[in-house]
């Protein structure tokens, strides 16, 4: 089955993730520990067949924040260390759950990354770039 999109602010969980440090290769996978550090999900890539054990893989079928932090690391699409460390220590899952809405999440973490001097234009530019290479890598879902 072909991933769907994912919705931009995985991109900016995945660098996020990296910056945290929670994102460890382990022999032939990945772990991914979430924001609050009380889940783990395992992400395995092979070409372009992935799988990943989180909600928004799993449940809605789209590209992970998981399965991005991956390939950034991987070196399969761009990631950009300074927007990574402006991100670094955010409580995702909890501005998700509180907002329950991915643009309101999404503008206040770009508030928080301008307050740490990079600027909301080359997130976003940073971000379309991340999501045309995802695009073009066409993901297949595996189990």
């Amino acid at each position: 089955m072909r991933l769907k999109q994912p919705p931009r602010i995985k991109v900016l969980e995945a660098l996020g993730a990296i910056a945290d440090g929670r994102v460890v290769r382990s022999g032939d996978h990945y772990l991914v520990t979430s924001s609050e550090g009380d889940r783990q999900y395992t992400v395995k890539v092979d070409g372009n067949n992935v799988s990943s054990d989180d909600n928004g893989t799993k449940f809605r079928n789209y590209v992970g924040y998981p399965i991005i932090s991956v390939l950034m690391l991987e070196g399969r699409i761009p990631y950009d260390e300074e927007i990574a460390m402006a991100l670094k220590g955010l409580p995702w899952r909890r501005l998700n759950e509180e907002m329950k809405n991915y643009s309101l999440v999404e503008e206040k973490v770009l508030k928080k990354a301008e307050e740490k001097g990079i600027s909301r234009q080359r997130i976003e530019e940073f971000v379309n770039r991340v999501m045309e290479n995802v695009r073009k890598l066409g993901l297949n879902k595996v189990t």
